[in-house]
């Protein structure tokens, strides 16, 4: 039996049809009005948000970005030409505009500018450098209508598990800070000269490319110590980085102002070359020459000499203070950790015959030790 059905009634059941497929959930279930969800109460911040919160507050005005620029000339004429060597960060040292950084930041700089807080930038020559601290001084040319200098702290009596801040520019991303904790003390780590940099603080506050020359800082925002390196394989943050701490930056700061270098302790003495000397068949630091007037000199140590084609060795140094030493570096870390005026006893031998000396240890020239 076939139905016929008029076109007037498949026109109903398609309209039908259509009413029910479109749109069916607001045809059953009418739409009512959507508002954004209640917003929970937060409460107090924690004590150590409030903490954290509050050393950024009053130590950012104190952080610096610092921009090396170089001079190099155009491959297509014979102008020279401004391009950024490097950056990093330091902080303000005292009212009078003095800022420091490391030295591995501005070290290639034929100009050197400043950018504060606030994003106004300021021209800096260089003060002085300390190259086997990786610590250098800027002064800015103008001074801003407000310097905040960084408060200083202590770190002789740090503990391993402190908390500590790292506030400085990563990447060139400005006022950032990280957290983290004090993970060892006393370490040892190369500064760009090759000299071992002592008594150096690790962390693992993020510190990245940037950060070198920041301050680190503890809990009641004092500073500890210099950011200086990171241990990355990748050149990223890896969770370990290294700090100069406070008490040698607060020791060298001033004389690099007063004097535009480290005024090291000494006793007056150059050496023969390490290589030479173990050819010579010599163990120890051998000397070369002696500064007149020095306490070497005074004390009757001799040099190295040579007579008629024969060289007629002078006296060798085995040990300072009871530590052995075997290179110049290492004298010179020691004769550093006992610091300018002090008596040492030094351990000397020559032609087989070894005694003990005690010397004063006076400010040297850079060309002596």
């Amino acid at each position: 039996m076939t139905i016929k059905t008029s076109p007037i009634t498949l026109i109903v059941i398609l309209g039908l049809l259509v009413w029910l497929l479109v749109d069916p959930i607001e045809r059953f279930f009418p739409p009512t009005e959507v508002v954004p969800r209640p917003v929970t109460a937060r409460g107090e911040l924690a004590a150590d948000e409030n903490n954290t919160i509050e050393i950024f507050r009053q130590n950012s005005p104190s952080v610096v970005y610092v921009t090396s620029i170089a001079l190099r000339r155009s491959l297509f004429s014979f102008n020279a030409v401004e391009i950024p060597q490097g950056t990093g960060s330091g902080f303000i040292w005292d009212l009078k505009g003095r800022i420091v950084t490391n030295y591995h930041v501005i070290s290639d700089a034929n100009r050197i500018e400043v950018t504060m807080a606030d994003n106004s930038t300021w021209k800096a020559v260089l003060v002085g450098v300390a190259p086997d601290k990786d610590l250098a001084v800027l002064q800015l040319i103008s001074l801003p209508s407000k310097l905040r200098p960084i408060a200083i702290g202590e770190s002789d009596n740090l503990l391993v598990g402190q908390k500590v801040f790292a506030i400085g520019n990563p990447f060139g991303f400005d006022q950032t800070i990280t957290s983290g904790i004090i993970s060892a003390l006393n370490r040892e780590i190369q500064s760009i000269t090759g000299r071992n940099i002592r008594g150096v603080i690790q962390t693992d506050a993020a510190i990245n490319p940037g950060n070198s020359g920041g301050p680190l800082l503890d809990s009641a925002g004092r500073l500890i110590g210099v950011n200086t390196a990171i241990y990355s394989p990748s050149g990223g943050y890896a969770g370990i980085g290294f700090a100069v701490p406070v008490d040698t930056v607060n020791a060298i700061v001033p004389q690099i102002i007063q004097h535009g270098r480290v005024v090291e302790p000494g006793i007056g003495v150059t050496f023969v070359d390490k290589r030479i000397a173990q050819q010579l068949g010599v163990e120890g630091l051998l000397i070369l020459q002696l500064a007149e007037n020095g306490p070497a000199a005074r004390a009757g140590l001799q040099g190295t000499t040579q007579y008629r084609g024969e060289i007629i060795l002078g006296d060798t140094i085995l040990e300072i203070d009871g530590v052995k030493v075997s290179s110049v570096s290492q004298l010179q870390s020691e004769m550093e950790r006992h610091g300018l005026g002090a008596e040492v006893e030094f351990t000397i031998a020559r032609n087989g015959n070894v005694r003990k000396v005690l010397l004063r240890l006076v400010p040297v020239s850079e060309h002596t030790s």
